[in-house]
């Protein structure tokens, strides 16, 4: 039996996407309705689930059920942001926040030269905090994932649902099954411009700058995206993302937000540190020879370790405190697990746009070179690249 999944690329650090694969060959019935202006309807949905069932083998029929169902109703809530500012019955600061939104959307297209497309066009309020709920789950003594795997799709370490009971019922099996499992709520998820994404209620968590960032982000992988290369496709978006900021603050006198802006990637950065710091103390416990007994008792210290390193870190001002909730949590190794530490490649990405004379379009040529190589070729180059950074930054200081 093959176990499914909903496949995404995830991240706890502030903008986390979520990419529905196995739905991909059915994009065109969510395009059909959206061009038509038409919601989503019974016999669509139906359709839907049917191209989804035929992409099956020996998955759990109910699981499909409700990805095909969230990701239909979610299509159908759309409704374009032109529409939303234009009502007199919106609200002035959400008309606010959309007016900024597809100002920002527009500024993509015409000055970074991302996609040009119906994504973050439109709006959906889809009630609930959160778009999604992701699982994932480790052993006691690692912090490997678990896995599910779709044999066209390939595997990834988490399960997503649109419900979150449904969520936690799936977590609670797995930790009948003796495993550590991790449940996070997601704000928004992409599908890498094969259905036309909406900006999320959810999303509104979030303030402008944070906002306008993940549109940068996002758009910057339906740009460039290789299969199975996270650090890869994370790294350049996120370069892009930063390349984005920087010129949208500068360009409409901002230099107050592009200061915490900059404080933020730090404070990421810190944060993303600190977990592979601990993570590698947790490895080499485990792979020690230790009798379990002792694995647990060290583990144990390890992270309350962790705990009191952030908050040294954080009353240092090194890591906000934005992450107090999450390190209130009672930790486990999913949790780490599930922290996505996919940036190693962006001073690589860096030598890249400086060579270009910080000329978008030439950086973006280049990522698509890089992404045609075979993968070992590719991270070869890279890490050729980030040599290079770390040698230019020493001459410079």
């Amino acid at each position: 039996m093959t176990p499914c999944y909903l496949h995404g690329v995830l991240s706890v650090m502030a903008y986390p996407g979520f990419f529905l694969r196995p739905l991909r060959q059915a994009a065109a019935v969510f395009r059909v309705s959206s061009a038509c202006g038409v919601a989503m309807k019974t016999k669509q949905v139906l359709l839907l689930l049917l191209v989804v069932l035929s992409m099956l083998s020996g998955c759990s029929l109910g699981y499909y059920v409700q990805s095909a169902r969230g990701q239909a109703a979610l299509m159908s809530q759309r409704v374009p942001i032109d529409e939303v500012v234009a009502d007199p019955a919106t609200a002035a600061d959400l008309r606010a926040r959309l007016e900024k939104v597809q100002e920002a959307r527009k500024f993509a297209s015409d000055v970074l030269g991302l996609p040009e497309n119906k994504g973050y066009r439109s709006y959906a309020d889809i009630g609930r905090p959160y778009a999604v709920w992701s699982v994932s789950a480790t052993e006691e003594f690692s912090l490997e994932p678990l896995r599910w795997c779709f044999p066209v799709a390939g595997c990834v370490s988490y399960r997503g649902y649109f419900n979150e009971a449904s969520a936690q019922r799936f977590a609670e099996r797995l930790r009948g099954r003796g495993l550590e499992v991790s449940v996070r709520g997601v704000a928004a998820y992409s599908t890498l411009g094969y259905f036309d994404d909406p900006v999320l209620s959810s999303m509104l968590r979030w303030d402008d700058i944070e906002l306008i960032a993940i549109v940068f982000h996002e758009l910057a992988h339906q740009l460039v995206y290789v299969k199975n290369d996270s650090p890869f496709n994370e790294s350049f978006a996120s370069v892009v993302e930063q390349v984005g900021m920087s010129l949208w603050t500068q360009q409409r006198g901002l230099p107050n937000e592009l200061q915490a802006y900059q404080e933020r990637l730090a404070s990421k950065r810190e944060f993303a540190a600190l977990i592979a710091e601990v993570r590698a103390e947790l490895d080499a416990l485990y792979a020690s020879g230790a009798s379990e007994a002792e694995k647990r008792r060290r583990k144990s210290a390890l992270f309350a370790t962790l705990v009191r390193r952030y908050e040294a870190r954080r009353d240092a001002g090194k890591i906000s405190r934005g992450y107090d909730a999450w390190f209130a949590r009672d930790l486990n190794n999913a949790d780490l697990a599930a922290v996505g530490l996919y940036q190693q490649w962006v001073p690589a990405f860096q030598v890249l746009l400086a060579r270009s004379g910080h000329d978008l379009q030439a950086l973006y040529a280049e990522a698509r070179r890089l992404g045609k190589m075979r993968a070992e070729e590719r991270e070869e180059v890279l890490l050729e690249l980030s040599k290079r950074a770390q040698t230019e930054q020493s001459e410079f200081r």
